[in-house]
Protein backbone atom coordinates (compact mmCIF):
# COMPACT_ATOMS: atom_id res chain seq x y z
CA UNK A 1 0.00 0.00 0.00
CA UNK A 2 2.72 2.61 1.05
CA UNK A 3 4.77 1.81 -2.44
CA UNK A 4 1.63 2.36 -4.36
CA UNK A 5 1.74 5.89 -2.59
CA UNK A 6 5.16 6.77 -3.47
CA UNK A 7 5.31 7.21 -7.57
CA UNK A 8 2.27 9.49 -6.78
CA UNK A 9 4.35 11.72 -4.32
CA UNK A 10 7.93 11.22 -5.91
CA UNK A 11 5.93 12.58 -9.66
CA UNK A 12 5.01 15.59 -8.12
CA UNK A 13 7.82 16.48 -5.69
CA UNK A 14 9.22 19.43 -7.98
CA UNK A 15 7.38 18.83 -11.25
CA UNK A 16 5.12 21.60 -13.06
CA UNK A 17 1.72 20.57 -15.01
CA UNK A 18 4.24 20.03 -18.30
CA UNK A 19 6.55 17.86 -16.51
CA UNK A 20 3.51 15.42 -16.66
CA UNK A 21 3.89 14.96 -20.17
CA UNK A 22 5.96 11.96 -21.98
CA UNK A 23 9.52 13.95 -21.60
CA UNK A 24 10.99 14.68 -25.10
CA UNK A 25 13.08 17.87 -27.14
CA UNK A 26 10.07 17.55 -29.01
CA UNK A 27 7.47 18.00 -25.97
CA UNK A 28 9.46 21.07 -24.77
CA UNK A 29 9.96 22.88 -28.33
CA UNK A 30 6.30 22.33 -28.73
CA UNK A 31 5.49 23.36 -25.58
CA UNK A 32 7.71 26.71 -25.71
CA UNK A 33 6.14 27.58 -28.98
CA UNK A 34 2.10 27.02 -27.91
CA UNK A 35 2.90 29.19 -24.71
CA UNK A 36 4.40 32.21 -26.57
CA UNK A 37 1.26 31.61 -29.17
CA UNK A 38 -1.18 31.44 -26.25
CA UNK A 39 0.36 34.55 -24.80
CA UNK A 40 0.14 36.16 -28.02
CA UNK A 41 -3.50 35.01 -29.04
CA UNK A 42 -4.66 36.11 -25.55
CA UNK A 43 -2.90 39.79 -26.08
CA UNK A 44 -5.97 39.84 -28.57
CA UNK A 45 -8.09 39.80 -26.32
CA UNK A 46 -7.67 43.52 -25.79
CA UNK A 47 -9.82 46.55 -24.23
CA UNK A 48 -8.84 50.32 -24.61
CA UNK A 49 -8.74 52.26 -21.00
CA UNK A 50 -9.52 55.93 -21.56
CA UNK A 51 -6.70 57.94 -20.77
CA UNK A 52 -3.76 55.00 -20.43
CA UNK A 53 -1.67 53.57 -23.24
CA UNK A 54 -1.62 50.40 -22.05
CA UNK A 55 -5.26 48.50 -22.71
CA UNK A 56 -6.84 45.61 -20.54
CA UNK A 57 -5.31 42.45 -22.18
CA UNK A 58 -5.28 38.44 -21.67
CA UNK A 59 -1.63 38.39 -22.17
CA UNK A 60 -0.69 39.29 -18.30
CA UNK A 61 -2.66 36.13 -17.55
CA UNK A 62 -1.60 34.07 -20.49
CA UNK A 63 2.03 34.65 -19.28
CA UNK A 64 1.69 33.94 -15.44
CA UNK A 65 -0.24 30.59 -16.38
CA UNK A 66 2.62 29.64 -18.97
CA UNK A 67 5.37 30.24 -16.36
CA UNK A 68 3.47 28.42 -13.68
CA UNK A 69 2.34 25.28 -15.99
CA UNK A 70 5.83 24.78 -17.52
CA UNK A 71 8.26 25.72 -15.31
CA UNK A 72 10.67 28.84 -15.24
CA UNK A 73 13.18 27.53 -17.73
CA UNK A 74 10.54 26.71 -20.33
CA UNK A 75 8.10 29.70 -19.19
CA UNK A 76 11.35 31.86 -19.67
CA UNK A 77 11.94 30.59 -23.30
CA UNK A 78 8.03 31.16 -24.44
CA UNK A 79 7.90 34.59 -23.48
CA UNK A 80 11.27 35.32 -24.98
CA UNK A 81 10.25 33.65 -28.20
CA UNK A 82 7.16 36.04 -28.02
CA UNK A 83 8.66 39.04 -26.91
CA UNK A 84 11.63 38.39 -29.75
CA UNK A 85 8.72 37.88 -32.24
CA UNK A 86 6.90 40.55 -31.93
CA UNK A 87 9.52 43.24 -31.28
CA UNK A 88 10.55 41.37 -34.82
CA UNK A 89 6.91 42.57 -36.40
CA UNK A 90 4.73 39.46 -35.37
CA UNK A 91 1.85 41.73 -34.77
CA UNK A 92 0.81 39.13 -31.42
CA UNK A 93 1.08 42.26 -28.88
CA UNK A 94 -2.16 43.61 -27.20
CA UNK A 95 -4.47 45.04 -30.26
CA UNK A 96 -2.56 43.16 -32.98
CA UNK A 97 0.94 45.93 -32.43
CA UNK A 98 4.31 44.82 -32.35
CA UNK A 99 7.84 46.22 -32.10
CA UNK A 100 9.87 47.69 -28.99
CA UNK A 101 8.87 51.37 -29.69
CA UNK A 102 5.45 51.36 -28.04
CA UNK A 103 5.08 52.54 -24.11
CA UNK A 104 3.78 49.46 -23.17
CA UNK A 105 6.53 47.29 -23.86
CA UNK A 106 7.87 47.63 -20.27
CA UNK A 107 4.99 44.43 -19.25
CA UNK A 108 6.26 42.48 -22.47
CA UNK A 109 9.63 42.24 -20.83
CA UNK A 110 8.17 42.40 -17.28
CA UNK A 111 5.97 39.35 -18.57
CA UNK A 112 9.37 37.24 -19.35
CA UNK A 113 10.61 38.22 -15.73
CA UNK A 114 7.39 37.28 -13.88
CA UNK A 115 6.91 33.41 -16.23
CA UNK A 116 10.16 32.92 -15.17
CA UNK A 117 9.54 33.38 -11.15
CA UNK A 118 6.21 32.28 -10.98
CA UNK A 119 7.63 29.47 -12.90
CA UNK A 120 10.44 28.68 -10.31
CA UNK A 121 7.58 28.95 -7.40
CA UNK A 122 5.62 26.62 -9.14
CA UNK A 123 8.73 23.56 -8.93
CA UNK A 124 8.48 24.09 -5.42
CA UNK A 125 4.75 23.38 -5.50
CA UNK A 126 3.29 27.02 -5.06
CA UNK A 127 0.21 26.35 -7.76
CA UNK A 128 -1.16 23.58 -5.74
CA UNK A 129 -3.45 25.31 -3.58
CA UNK A 130 -5.78 28.10 -3.56
CA UNK A 131 -4.14 30.53 -1.41
CA UNK A 132 -0.44 29.75 -2.68
CA UNK A 133 -1.45 30.02 -6.26
CA UNK A 134 -3.28 33.37 -4.97
CA UNK A 135 0.64 34.31 -3.99
CA UNK A 136 2.09 33.19 -6.65
CA UNK A 137 -0.41 35.76 -8.99
CA UNK A 138 0.16 38.52 -6.96
CA UNK A 139 4.06 38.15 -7.06
CA UNK A 140 4.02 37.94 -10.60
CA UNK A 141 1.24 40.80 -11.90
CA UNK A 142 3.97 42.89 -8.93
CA UNK A 143 6.58 42.16 -10.87
CA UNK A 144 5.39 42.91 -14.54
CA UNK A 145 3.82 46.20 -12.34
CA UNK A 146 7.39 46.90 -11.25
CA UNK A 147 8.83 46.80 -14.81
CA UNK A 148 6.17 48.16 -16.61
CA UNK A 149 5.04 51.28 -14.87
CA UNK A 150 8.88 52.64 -14.71
CA UNK A 151 9.26 51.82 -18.49
CA UNK A 152 5.71 53.58 -19.45
CA UNK A 153 6.80 56.48 -17.24
CA UNK A 154 10.15 57.08 -19.23
CA UNK A 155 9.05 55.90 -22.86
CA UNK A 156 5.80 58.49 -22.51
CA UNK A 157 7.16 61.01 -20.10
CA UNK A 158 5.32 60.84 -17.40
CA UNK A 159 5.78 60.87 -13.83
CA UNK A 160 5.91 57.70 -11.83
CA UNK A 161 2.47 59.10 -9.89
CA UNK A 162 1.01 59.41 -13.74
CA UNK A 163 2.48 56.53 -14.89
CA UNK A 164 1.14 54.28 -11.52
CA UNK A 165 -2.50 56.03 -12.03
CA UNK A 166 -2.33 55.58 -16.39
CA UNK A 167 -0.72 51.86 -15.87
CA UNK A 168 -1.48 50.26 -12.71
CA UNK A 169 -4.59 51.66 -11.14
CA UNK A 170 -7.10 50.92 -13.37
CA UNK A 171 -5.92 47.34 -14.38
CA UNK A 172 -6.03 45.92 -10.42
CA UNK A 173 -9.59 44.72 -10.59
CA UNK A 174 -9.15 42.65 -13.89
CA UNK A 175 -5.44 41.29 -12.09
CA UNK A 176 -7.75 40.33 -8.96
CA UNK A 177 -10.45 38.39 -11.72
CA UNK A 178 -7.19 36.91 -13.50
CA UNK A 179 -6.04 35.50 -10.13
CA UNK A 180 -9.16 34.56 -9.58
CA UNK A 181 -9.62 32.24 -12.36
CA UNK A 182 -5.71 30.87 -11.89
CA UNK A 183 -7.06 30.20 -8.41
CA UNK A 184 -9.53 28.08 -9.33
CA UNK A 185 -8.00 26.32 -12.26
CA UNK A 186 -4.50 25.17 -11.45
CA UNK A 187 -5.08 23.70 -7.75
CA UNK A 188 -7.44 21.92 -9.73
CA UNK A 189 -5.66 20.31 -12.64
CA UNK A 190 -3.23 18.91 -9.81
CA UNK A 191 -6.06 17.38 -7.97
CA UNK A 192 -7.46 15.87 -11.22
CA UNK A 193 -3.70 14.62 -12.00
CA UNK A 194 -3.54 13.22 -8.13
CA UNK A 195 -6.85 11.22 -9.01
CA UNK A 196 -5.50 9.82 -11.98
CA UNK A 197 -2.09 9.32 -10.47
Amino acid sequence: MSTAAAPVRSLRAGTVLADLLPASRTRDIALVVGGAALTGLAAQLSVPVPGSPVPVSGQTFAALLVGTALGARRGFLALALYAVAGMAGVPWFAQASSGYAMPSFGYVLGMLLASTVVGALARRGADRSVLRTAGVMVIGSAIIYAVGVPYLALATGMSLGQAVAAGLTPFLIGDALKAALAMGALPTAWKLVGRKG
